[in-house]
């Protein structure tokens, strides 16, 4: 399984804001960490039992992330780089992942995290299934209010639109002649990345003991 992270930052990159919702107000963001009942709410995590499990677990109490968005595809749409791959095409999906805490205003601490998924991944055999994740910014929207602060002479708390932080693009597929086989391989490699974020938080709570 091939992994790999990359970093996009620039001013004309994508950027995730939460909480969100589409246009037409048909889909829109879930707090599936506080309410884990609303995971029945997402239509892809009805229609995929593979993604419905991956969100279970990331949102799960104890784990280090959460989820904000998601989507599922099938496309023969391949580029060049995806021919090492010798199938016509692919089961793809992405998952946006957020840090709980304070972790998700840190750079550090999010390509910490993809570099040690990728560490991981890369060690599981071979098969015609790729992951990549995608550190972006987030803008979290948030309901409460700065201290007061120079900037606020007054004593009165200054209102917090938003606050950027970075959220972790979660890219998955799974190659194959039919859908069915990339479905099975892109199953796989879900599995094998849930089973790598688990590792890795297992080892976050190890190291907090550590610490305390």
């Amino acid at each position: 399984m091939q992994a790999d992270y990359s970093v996009e930052l620039g001013g004309d990159a994508a950027a995730l804001e939460i909480p969100w919702r589409s246009h037409d107000g048909a889909a829109r963001y879930f707090d599936l960490h506080a309410r884990p009942e609303l995971l029945l709410e997402i239509d892809e995590a009805r229609r995929f039992r593979e993604l419905g499990e991956f969100l279970a677990v990331v949102n799960a109490p104890g784990s280090p992330l959460a989820s904000a968005k998601c989507d599922v595809y099938a496309t023969r749409e391949l580029n060049a780089e995806e021919a090492i791959f010798g199938a016509p095409l692919k089961l793809a999906s992405y998952v946006d992942l957020v840090f709980i805490g304070e972790q998700r205003f840190s750079f550090p601490a999010n390509e910490d995290f993809a570099r040690a998924l990728c560490a991981l991944l890369n060690k599981a055999p071979e098969m015609p299934s790729a992951a990549e994740f995608v550190i972006r910014r987030c803008y979290f929207h948030l309901d409460v209010a700065r201290p007061p602060s120079a900037e606020s002479p007054s004593g009165e708390a200054a209102a917090v639109d938003s606050q950027a932080g970075y959220c972790l693009t979660f890219y998955l597929s799974g190659y194959g002649d039919e859908e069915t086989d990339a479905r099975q391989r892109w199953n796989i490699g879900m599995k094998l990345v849930q089973n790598a974020i688990l590792q890795l938080s297992v080892r976050r709570a190890a190291s907090r003991q550590q610490v305390q």
